[in-house]
């Protein structure tokens, strides 16, 4: 019998990838999204369904899971995916901007967590995969904000991997460095910094290294970040975090390594701030 994962932000990048991996490799795969009426490039059949599903809407996700459990019996992996980034110094940031990058990567994670946990309760058993960043265990200029609400996903993905292994339940997390999506487009919120012009330079910067070709030459794709989320998925080990990427196991063994102040300098020249 076929096993069945279900994924947010399925619309794009990584999701996508994961979406097609896994139906690929015979699984029963629900493709969840905001606005699933405008996919195109999944094809619904007998064992990929689209769903709709928006992590900040609290019945959307109620629904998904009861849609998920009616179209395939039992969901045996959940993929948090879901989130985009905020991009600029945290004073340029809105209340509305900050809360929202929250309310996204981490707060509508926790509603999919406990919408899904009755159904992996009732079967004493669930894998819950959470993608994070390398930017939840170190940060970037500009990316303040964002590395905070993947930090704090980091942190609860812990906690979460020893409270819920005794009920029979997996916790896992996948660390991706850069990813050859469309990121810096519609997955980025970047910030109002006309009244802070004293980070201009600074902005412009950062902004145009993160958008370089030759820096982004070496971001790992989406398929295989899939590939990782799929080792996670069927190794049956109970490994917390699974690094994804050439760049995230060297900036992870810098920092592990040589310690967070050379790891720090080095992004500092990198940048050369």
């Amino acid at each position: 019998m076929s096993k069945t994962i279900v994924i947010t932000g399925a619309s794009s990048g990584i999701g996508k990838a994961t979406a097609i991996f896994f139906h690929q490799k015979g699984w029963n795969v629900v493709a969840t999204m905001r606005a699933p009426e405008k996919e195109t490039d999944l094809k619904p059949d007998d064992r990929l369904k689209l769903v709709q599903l928006d992590v900040q809407d609290k019945e959307s996700i109620q629904r998904a899971v009861e849609s998920s459990i009616a179209l395939f019996g039992k969901v045996d992996v959940w993929l948090n995916n879901a989130g985009y980034g905020a991009f600029g110094p945290v004073e340029a940031g809105t209340d509305t901007q900050i809360r929202r990058q929250y309310d996204v990567n981490f707060f509508g994670l926790i509603d999919c967590i406990k919408a899904i946990l009755p159904h992996f309760k009732t079967n004493k058993a669930g894998l819950i995969i959470n993608v994070t960043s390398i930017g939840g265990l170190m940060t970037l200029p500009m990316f303040g904000v964002y590395n905070s609400s993947k930090f704090a996903l980091e942190g609860l993905s812990e906690g979460l991997w020893f409270d819920l292994q005794p009920l029979g339940i997996q916790v896992k997390v996948i660390e991706p460095g850069g990813i050859k999506t469309d990121f810096a487009g519609r997955s980025m919120d970047t910030f109002d910094i006309s009244p802070f012009p004293e980070y201009t330079e600074y902005f412009e910067k950062i902004e145009q290294r993160f958008t370089n070709p030759n820096y982004t030459k070496n971001f790992s794709t989406p398929e295989l970040v899939a590939g990782v989320i799929y080792t996670a998925a069927t190794d049956g080990k109970t490994t917390l975090r699974y690094l994804a990427g050439k760049d995230a196991k060297q900036f992870w063994g810098i920092r592990r390594w040589l310690g967070y102040k050379f790891q720090m300098n080095a992004v500092k020249k990198y940048f050369k701030i």
